[in-house]
């Protein structure tokens, strides 16, 4: 690869016109910016731009031959659908050089309204495999913000299967989260981190237990920030990121000072200019290294670009953290007042009983025993397949054509599902497994990305549908999801009960709503038992989660536990599982007629008997009777439960 002074572009974070001025000033390429509304820094009223300084800022930047990228990169809830066509209108006026978007319903207004401005996809689209990627580029996008958890080597094959432009962050702060996959922020505080709002729960202090005992297992613990993730800095390994493909050289802080980003912008600047003019004769410059690290916010590492850091990449001492965005509080409790509105169910019944339509009912189970105790209790549907949460193991062939033998004995369907994240190696594996779908039949797929849809689409002929974890907070994601093959989608745990009933009059896809379960807050590459109980500066494997469960404890007393898959990907769950069964009136009442209890993380048992009463309170809604709900259900429930019960989004009236 021959390198031109065009090969890198050094972009640089803005959120006030002095920022903007001290960006360029240093010698960034481009900047990025946000309106006052619908992106991901909204913190705060004194970052980001009005109207009139957005097209002001596009001006200035053109004439100092800058390029400038306006953030449109928050999810947007079907009320606010007026406003982002307003917006886009403007934008296409004023003419920035992209829009960097995350919800797929942004795609859709951008071709329907005719928007001729680049569309860049957000790293909230979580973006890591090809097959996300040319899903995105059949609808006009010509640059990913790469997921973070990818290397340098990942992005490589990327850009060479896809030839799509990578953007990366270089420098700042990180989510040890998955990027669009972290619940935790908006389901406890109604503040979503999808949405712009995130209050940072991975920045709490933690205490690592065994969720048996309850006890404390970290015989020499570092410090209590467990998932606070140090800054990045690709400094030290600039010659490998430049070469790696990627075009983009993203800097984190849109709330950062002028200083601050001009110090940035310069030793960055300094440094890709004196590798694109003698590559060869390339060294490190140990000044400009001592002033990033006298300057740093939080220690830094290079996260995820070489490999999987380990525990090298956590801050647990919590000593360079700049601010604390919340503490830790208890989550709302099945006894805690939603805002919903009183309902009344009282239908005329149908002269003809049979023509009732009966309300879906899907579980997904981790075992062939735990499916066998849904179908007996009255599920319709079973998902089967995805992760494996240990010691569970994952579905054989053998075991996937049992079980839709056996759904079918009970005139249910079997959907077979798959792994949230998809990188290299979950593709690979995808692209057999649909293949050999042909010999299981199952009534279906589910499928957790845009990668994923894509790749069913093109190879399976059966229906697919889509889960949680595309964020569906509007109809136009639903109509997206529909022109891209799906034909059923659920909707966003984070969305509550006035936003869902606002999306189910205007979807055009029939929608799923989770009712009950072990719900995960995030999904993390990082290993917290492996990280805290190994102690090294790499990434082990010694298979502790073999032999013992481990929890996360908040300074709130509330206890997160670890899901651990088979990839070795941590589920951290919500300290209380979801329970919504006093609510299904207001639910049905609204036109939900399809209902998931995530049975996943239950034994066979629980399995049953949470089957069975969300079985009888649905078929006593639908039967028309005056409806009295049974108040012991919950007795029975928070006996049988291994967490408390709470009701998620449902404590608040909408998440902003």
């Amino acid at each position: 690869m021959l390198l031109t002074p065009q090969s890198v572009e050094l972009l640089a974070p803005v959120g006030t016109w002095d920022v903007l001025e001290a960006a360029i000033g240093a010698g960034a390429d481009a900047v990025y910016l946000g309106g006052k509304r619908f992106n991901m820094r909204l913190h705060r009223t004194d970052t980001n731009f009005d109207d009139e300084k957005l097209a002001r800022a596009v001006k200035y930047a053109h004439a100092h031959n800058v390029r400038l990228y306006v953030t449109v990169n928050n999810l947007i809830s079907e009320q606010e659908l007026p406003g982002v066509r307003e917006y886009l209108k403007l934008l296409n006026q004023i003419q920035p050089d992209s829009l960097i978007v995350q919800d797929l319903a942004t795609l859709q207004l951008a071709r329907d309204m005719n928007i001729t401005v680049p569309l860049h996809a957000s790293v909230m689209m979580n973006t890591h495999n090809e097959h996300s990627i040319k899903a995105l580029m059949d609808y006009g996008v010509t640059r990913i913000v790469a997921n973070r958890e990818l290397t340098l080597t990942q992005l490589t094959l990327l850009k060479q299967r896809t030839g799509i432009e990578l953007e990366y962050f270089v420098h700042g702060d990180m989510c040890v989260a998955h990027s669009g996959q972290c619940y935790h922020s908006g389901i406890v505080f109604g503040q979503s981190s999808n949405r712009g709002r995130c209050l940072k729960p991975c920045r709490w202090p933690y205490q690592l237990v065994d969720t048996t005992t309850g006890q404390t297992v970290a015989a020499n613990d570092r410090g209590p920030y467990k998932l606070a993730m140090k800054d990045m800095c690709m400094y030290p390994a600039l010659p490998q990121l430049i070469q790696s493909g990627v075009c983009s050289f993203k800097i984190e802080g849109r709330m950062r000072t002028a200083d601050f980003v001009s110090r940035i912008v310069k030793v960055y600047r300094r440094a890709i200019d004196r590798y694109i003019a003698d590559p060869a004769g390339y060294t490190f410059d140990m000044s400009d290294w001592q002033e990033l690290s006298e300057y740093r916010t939080r220690d830094l590492s290079t996260c995820f670009a070489l490999g999987n850091p380990g525990a090298s990449s956590i801050g647990y001492t919590g000593e360079r953290e700049p601010r604390f965005f919340s503490q830790a509080v208890k989550e709302a409790s099945i006894a805690a007042a939603a805002s919903l509105p009183p309902v009344t169910v009282t239908r005329t019944k149908s002269p003809d009983p049979a023509n009732r339509p009966r309300p879906q009912l899907a579980v997904r189970v981790a075992c062939p025993d735990s499916l066998t105790s849904a179908l007996q209790n009255g599920a319709t549907i079973a998902y089967i397949g995805g992760e494996a949460f240990k010691p569970n193991k994952p579905w054989t062939l053998d075991d996937l054509a049992a079980a839709v033998s056996e759904a079918n004995n009970y005139q249910a369907k079997v959907i077979v599902t798959t792994p949230r994240i998809t990188m290299e190696r979950e593709i690979g594996e995808a692209e057999q497994f649909f293949n050999s779908l042909k010999a299981v039949k199952p009534h279906g797929v589910m499928v957790s990305n845009s990668g994923m849809l894509r790749l069913a689409q093109q190879t399976v002929n059966i229906p697919i549908q889509t889960d949680f974890s595309f964020n569906l907070f509007n109809h136009l994601t639903a109509a997206w999801l529909k022109a891209n093959g799906a034909s059923k989608a659920a909707i966003s745990p984070e969305a509550t009960y006035e936003q869902i009933a606002e999306l189910v009059k205007n979807s055009p896809l029939p929608l799923e709503m989770i009712v009950h379960g072990a719900i995960e807050a995030m999904v993390l590459d990082h290993c917290v038992p492996s990280a805290v109980l190994e102690g090294t500066a790499t990434y082990p494997c010694h298979h502790l989660c073999s032999e013992k469960h481990y929890s996360l404890l908040d300074s709130a007393g509330e206890r997160h536990d670890i899901a651990i898959d088979q990839y070795c990907r941590n589920h951290i769950l919500f300290a209380k599982d979801l329970c919504l069964l006093p609510h299904l009136p207001a639910l049905m009442s609204a036109g939900i007629s399809h209902y998931r209890i995530e049975g996943q993380h239950y034994t066979p048992e629980l399995v049953g008997l949470i089957t069975a009463l969300y079985r009888t309170e649905l078929d006593k809604l639908a039967a028309g009777d005056n409806y009295t709900f049974d108040k012991t259900c919950i007795t029975r429930l928070t006996d049988a439960s291994p967490r408390s019960l709470g009701i998620g989004a449902f404590r608040y009236r909408i998440s902003r």
